[in-house]
């Protein structure tokens, strides 16, 4: 964990975004059990597309996603990081995730990446979400140089760049 904030103690940080198909807002271990049942479900294509060679999910426990959930929560009250939850409109399911973590690459200020549930991909959910959230970075966040390994870059480059030690949470990937 890093321990200086990622943005200024004067940025408003965001706590909502909303299109006509999903809402976007800080996830919390009250999140625990739909986002256990929404990693579990996509768990094949995280560890495949996400974390290639990695063995997570595999294993994971309710309790140890509840554990995970409630230190991204306070991450997100120290401003160091910041993962919000992607839920459908009515709340009911949760979708995927997104994660903007600081990063120690020369070129980039801030490293984010997401997900969505597996049985969101065929949809067009995937494509919106990034579109979505690098319209809102840029608009709404105070990052000139966001990377976005996995869309802009691929997972190989960005892990092959020995500019920087590795990511402050590989788990960023991993949810």
């Amino acid at each position: 964990m890093y321990n200086t904030p990622l943005v200024p103690d004067d940025f408003e940080l965001p706590l909502v975004l909303e299109t006509d198909r999903m809402r976007l807002r800080p996830l919390t271990a009250n999140d625990a059990v739909k986002d256990y049942e929404a990693v579990i479900s996509t768990s094949e294509r995280l560890r495949t597309v996400y974390n290639p060679g990695g063995q997570w999910p595999l294993g994971l426990t309710l309790e140890q996603n509840t554990i995970e959930l409630g230190w991204h929560q306070v991450e997100f009250q120290l401003r160091t990081s910041f993962a919000y939850t992607v839920v459908s409109l009515d709340e009911t399911e949760v979708m995927g995730c997104v994660y903007i973590y600081p990063v120690r690459k020369p070129a980039y200020d801030a490293q984010v990446t997401m997900w969505v549930r597996e049985s969101r991909v065929a949809e067009g959910l995937d494509e919106h979400l990034f579109a979505t959230v690098e319209a809102w970075i840029l608009d709404c966040w105070p990052f000139a140089r966001p990377a976005y390994p996995g869309r802009r870059i691929s997972f190989e480059e960005w892990r092959a760049d020995s500019s920087t030690d590795p990511s402050p949470d590989s788990s960023a990937l991993q949810q």
